[in-house]
């Protein structure tokens, strides 16, 4: 059983940076997906970034060129890098597992119904 525990979030003012990190345990080999999805008060979640197995990675419109996801595969450890954050950024950040797919002929995926396992979520909030 895949089991993920976040850290790493907390209180940024507006253009600031933080990293959020996940350590991932239960993963065996083959094809998988890991993502960081958020979900602010009153809204639906969102998928943020996802890396796969080989290193592909896809992000979401709204954080391109701001966020950067990263794995440490000898470690099980997933990492989201966030930069110039803005208040829309304020939310819970879950990271999440999901196994190999047809998605691996496509793209990373970012919609969570390709995904199985997830973690309790850290708060992240943008404010000044």
């Amino acid at each position: 059983q895949v089991h993920l525990v976040e850290s790493g979030g907390g209180s940024v003012q507006p253009g600031g940076s933080l990293t959020v990190s996940c350590e991932v345990s239960g993963v065996g080999y083959g094809i998988y997906c890991w993502g960081w999805f958020r979900q602010a008060p009153g809204k639906a979640r969102e998928g943020v970034a996802a890396i796969d197995s080989d290193g592909r990675t896809n992000y979401a419109n709204s954080v391109k060129g701001r966020f950067t996801i990263s794995k440490d595969s000898t470690k099980n450890i997933l990492s989201l890098q966030m930069n110039n954050l803005d208040a829309e950024d304020t939310g819970m950040y879950y990271c999440a597992y999901g196994p190999g797919g047809s998605w691996y002929r496509i793209v990373v995926p970012l919609a969570d119904r390709f995904y199985d396992s997830w973690g309790q979520g850290v708060q992240v909030t943008v404010s000044s």
